[in-house]
């Protein structure tokens, strides 16, 4: 790795480096979740998901070594203003493994195996989110240097991991004993919902705001623009995914509420959606004509593009529109086009040796 130039291997691990676990399991949950189902795609998402299992694992061990062997520096992640965002990609790279377990990988492990590692992963993801969306805001409102423009994509990451606590969680509640177990379930995961709902609505405004006052910024920090779409697509999804479990669990005629609830607040959020896809797409091609860097920040092309792909499809599948099937496929073939360039740049980056150095 003569690209490390002398610096440590395992030196810079932070948890940014869980996003590439968010972005390839998304490619296998997504397939899973498409309204049309093409020869071998379940074939293909079960490869992924297992890779993405051994992803998460590698991740996993480095980020272990990294803490036992330069403890000054992984202790310094939180304090630093815009590396502690990210860790809430820990939480929902757990989550995503988890729910493919059950979504694409039953017929590797067996149900039973799948269930158990799903509510393992879950349940670490859920309390780790929870601590981040409370413990990074904390950290920015008391002790990070804030400037009106320090605004950016990376804000929502501490805030977005209940919201795939909300949406994954509902894959759980059939295996669940009836009763209050299902039912203490279902409303967890709601108020989860209304938790990153609310504070992703705050954070996107001063997104916005930064935007309009002071430009798309640098261009490294362009792709977390994409971030945004991470709360949108994953509500939509939560909507549809707690919509379909609400009949079963909650009385009338709060049940059939929620499950039209799914499709009356995912259509108008899937609108904003749309526009913020928009946005992104002008900015990052403005970006990339003036020679956008490539950085880990890169993965945020794949994650919330797939929620936005489960999203569409679960609207589709309520309403069986033909625009919702054909505007999912189309994002999954840019999220798998996105996934397999960033891949690729990743591993050769990790090869060499240039994405393991010291962040600039």
């Amino acid at each position: 790795m003569a690209g490390l130039e002398g610096q440590p291997a395992f030196g810079f691990i932070g948890p940014n480096w869980f996003a590439s676990v968010m972005g390839t399991g998304i490619v296998a949950n997504a397939a899973a979740t498409l309204p049309v189902q093409l020869p071998g795609l379940l074939v293909f998402a079960r490869i992924v998901w297992l890779l993405d299992v051994g992803l998460l694992t590698a991740v996993v061990a480095a980020t272990v070594v990294h803490w036992r062997r330069h403890r000054a520096t992984a202790r310094g992640h939180l304090d630093d203003p815009v590396m502690s965002h990210f860790y809430g990609a820990p939480a929902m790279a757990l989550m995503t493994v988890g729910a493919g377990a059950l979504l694409v990988g039953q017929p590797v492990l067996g149900g039973s195996v799948a269930v158990y590692l799903d509510a393992v992963l879950w349940t670490a993801g859920t309390a780790l989110g929870l601590w981040t969306a409370v413990a990074v805001p904390y950290k920015t409102f008391t002790t990070h240097d804030v400037q009106s423009d320090s605004a950016f994509g990376g804000w929502l990451m501490p805030v977005v991991p209940p919201m795939v606590s909300a949406a994954t969680g509902p894959l759980l509640i059939p295996h669940l004993p009836a009763g209050q177990w299902q039912l203490t379930m279902q409303l967890a995961c709601t108020a989860m919902f209304g938790l990153t709902l609310v504070a992703s609505l705050v954070v996107i405004a001063l997104i916005w705001g930064r935007l309009a006052r002071h430009g798309p910024g640098a261009a490294a920090t362009v792709p977390t623009l994409w971030i945004v779409l991470g709360p949108l697509g994953q509500s939509i999804t939560a909507g549809h995914t707690l919509g379909a479990t609400a009949p079963g669990v909650l009385p009338s005629p709060y049940g059939t509420a929620f499950e039209a609830a799914g499709l009356v607040y995912g259509l108008p959020v899937w609108g904003f959606a749309m526009l913020w896809a928009s946005l992104a797409i002008a900015i990052t091609a403005r970006a990339m004509r003036a020679g956008m860097p490539f950085a880990l920040t890169w993965w945020s092309f794949t994650f919330p593009v797939g929620t936005v792909v489960t999203g569409t499809s679960g609207l589709a599948d309520v309403t069986d529109a033909h625009l919702l099937v054909v505007a999912a496929v189309v994002f999954y073939v840019g999220l798998l086009a996105a996934w397999l360039t960033v891949a690729a740049r990743t591993a050769h980056g990790v090869y060499h040796g240039h994405l393991l150095k010291a962040p600039a």
